[in-house]
């Protein structure tokens, strides 16, 4: 009963941590490309820990016991928590519309986010099947292992590390998915490969065959999953992103449950082959299901999701409403600035507003340095509040990239909102005391 009991707690764990990155990474993201590359690199971490950990695992049970194996996971995970602990999380995203209702609630918000979602509901429902047939996968290992090819408990792992691998493989592939404004396609080929290799593996059951092919099985499903995932993080409504993720890592749990049981009941009637077509219709059936929808996602996952986490990080717009801050998001114009460059000259008229993403930017008021800006740091509202000139250089000290808001935007935005346009006049108010009169912004 302990056991079952600390089972539970770990499963429990995992469901608030995964979603909680899940809606973390496009706060550490600088760019749209960087987001992807996060899902990427994460999807790898999971590849190679399904190939390296049974390995890990059979070494220390052989010098050990299974009490070793679970003292040192609980000790990479410990490592772990103290790694990522000095990382700030993202900005609460519960901030109160003008009319006083929140932007997101319980979790029952994500259940009416995905009713109302199209999109979103049918990458969630495609991911569901997606961890059904994994749970699927772990009970049929064994039957496929003994059963069909007649080689002992140990090729069970085996089968498992050769989905591992391939997944591992498939590095190479999604490194390409970085930056890419279109990923159905992408999600349509590895759904692809993912179901060939399962409807071969059931017609061809061989030990060659059966590694070869859950190799290209693995494949295919880490490029489904990296792109299915990026595209959730696209089309969410980004105030309710981690909510979306954490009922969907619940819906994971139970989807495992069920692919367990519903692929025991496959095997009872059918065997092994009749498993093996079920584990690989599940997910074109879930695609059939979605139809049209699938098809037409990208054209709507245009949710600009970092550079939404980037404005709600600054107190001038932390207190705006979500559909305002997702507006002032679609306006942001993206700048490059490379290393030396003056982005705004002090004298010259001002007609934008710049928040930094990535890189140094230092503040030059009359020949000396009064300040260093970086990440989530912003200038330029003066300007544009009291309609003066530049009075200070700004310059990239490094290779920087920033965006840009234009004047009109910009005024609108703040002064129909009494709580932003209060948070902006106030360090605009401090800056113009130590100015002087006629210097008051960057």
């Amino acid at each position: 009963m302990l056991v079952y009991a600390l089972a539970a707690v770990g499963a429990v764990s995992v469901t608030i941590t995964r979603p909680t990155m899940a809606a973390f990474a496009p706060s550490l993201a600088r760019a749209p490309e960087q987001l992807t590359a996060i899902n990427v690199v994460s999807s790898w971490t999971e590849s190679v820990s399904v190939l390296v950990a049974p390995a890990v695992a059979g070494a220390l049970l052989a010098v050990g016991s299974s009490g070793t194996v679970f003292a040192v996971t609980a000790g990479v995970v410990a490592v772990s928590a103290v790694l990522v602990r000095p990382f700030p999380g993202p900005p609460p995203a519960g901030q109160a519309d003008d009319a006083g209702e929140p932007t997101s609630g319980s979790l029952g918000t994500a259940f009416s986010v995905l009713r109302r979602e199209r999109y979103a509901r049918v990458l969630v429902i495609a991911l569901c099947a997606d961890f059904v047939a994994l749970g699927a996968l772990d009970v049929l290992y064994p039957e496929l292992a003994i059963g069909v090819l007649e080689r002992g408990e140990s090729w069970a792992g085996y089968l498992n590390a050769a989905f591992g691998a391939g997944a591992t493989l498939a590095i190479a592939f999604t490194v390409s998915l970085v930056g890419k404004p279109r990923l159905v396609p992408s999600l349509l080929a590895g759904l692809g490969l993912y179901v060939a290799a399962f409807a071969l593996l059931a017609a061809y059951p061989t030990a060659a065959t059966a590694l070869l092919l859950l190799a290209l099985a693995g494949a295919g499903r880490v490029v489904f999953d990296v792109t299915t995932r990026t595209l959730l993080q696209r089309v969410a409504p980004t105030d309710v992103l981690a909510r979306i993720f954490g009922l969907l890592e619940g819906l994971a749990m139970a989807g495992l449950a069920v692919g367990s049981l519903v692929v025991a009941g496959l095997v009872a009637v059918g065997g092994a082959a009749l498993g093996l077509l079920g584990i690989g219709l599940l997910l074109p059936l879930a695609a059939l299901v979605a139809g049209r929808a699938l098809l037409e996602v990208d054209r709507h996952a245009t949710v600009p999701v970092v550079e939404i986490n980037l404005l709600r990080a600054m107190p001038l717009f932390a207190l705006l409403p979500a559909a305002q801050v997702e507006a002032l998001a679609r306006s942001l114009e993206r700048v490059d600035a490379a290393a030396g460059t003056d982005i705004v000259v002090q004298g010259a008229p001002g007609d934008r507003f710049f928040v930094i993403a990535d890189g140094e930017v230092e503040v030059i008021r009359d020949g000396a340095v009064v300040a260093r800006l970086t990440r989530g740091d912003g200038f330029g509202e003066i300007a544009l509040l009291h309609g003066v000139a530049r009075t200070a250089t700004c310059r990239a000290t490094c290779p920087s990239m920033l965006y840009a808001l234009d004047h009109d935007t910009f005024l609108t935005t703040l002064t129909g909102h009494a709580h932003a346009d209060a948070e902006a006049r106030r360090p605009a108010t401090g800056r113009s005391r130590e100015a002087g009169a006629t210097s008051t912004v960057r």
